[in-house]
């Protein structure tokens, strides 16, 4: 049975710090680049909503369900964006990353594949993982192609799963990366990296 303990995670020019009220600021002026809110498929904190929006991830910490960081860029030194284990389930091993999300200025950079190398390794590595799980939005055709293009396998969709921020009902797209694959994923996120390839996302 896995066990999560809050930690940071550095590498490659990112470092995922523990999410505090002390990272506040920094996400309010990262949602600010792009206007992140405004996007209905996603779960982005919009003016003033920072400190609720870490209350609320810290609280999930607390209840044993999540594991939130804030994404530290190391070259600018800014706070970009935030992340998170989620939907946690200790006695089947699995974890999902999900609650993603970066400035503007930093989509299509590496910085996403550096985040979900960072915790995949740390997932199946350190904690002893036999699953990650991602999901995104069936109309948020971007996070699709970002996941896909980790190498991660569709496992399928759950029809009118879940609440957006609008009230809408949508379908979430299901995906995963089993401790078996890890190793091959492991090398093509790695080569990705090397190559320099832009990320979808």
């Amino acid at each position: 049975m896995i066990e999560l303990h809050s930690t940071t995670i550095e590498g490659r020019g990112v470092r995922l710090e523990p999410l505090s009220l002390d990272h506040v600021e920094g996400l309010e002026a990262a949602a600010a680049d792009g206007e992140l809110w405004k996007l209905f498929f996603t779960s982005v904190p919009g003016p003033g909503e920072a400190r609720s929006y870490v209350e609320a991830a810290l609280a999930g910490q607390e209840q044993g369900h999540m594991l939130p960081w804030a994404v530290r860029d190391l070259a600018s030194g800014d706070v970009v964006g935030s992340t998170r284990y989620h939907d946690v389930l200790p006695a089947v091993d699995r974890v999902e990353i999900g609650y993603t999300w970066y400035a503007e200025r930093c989509q299509r950079t590496h910085i996403n594949t550096t985040c979900k190398l960072l915790l995949m390794t740390h997932a199946f590595e350190t904690v002893g993982c036999g699953v990650v799980g991602l999901r995104t939005d069936n109309l948020n055709f971007r996070s699709q192609r970002a996941i896909e293009a980790l190498g991660a396998k569709k496992d399928g969709v759950i029809r009118h799963h879940a609440l957006r921020t609008d009230g809408s009902v949508r379908d979430s797209v299901m995906y995963s990366v089993t401790a078996e694959e890890w190793p091959a994923v492991r090398k093509h996120l790695e080569t990705r990296l090397w190559r320099g390839a832009k990320d979808p996302r």
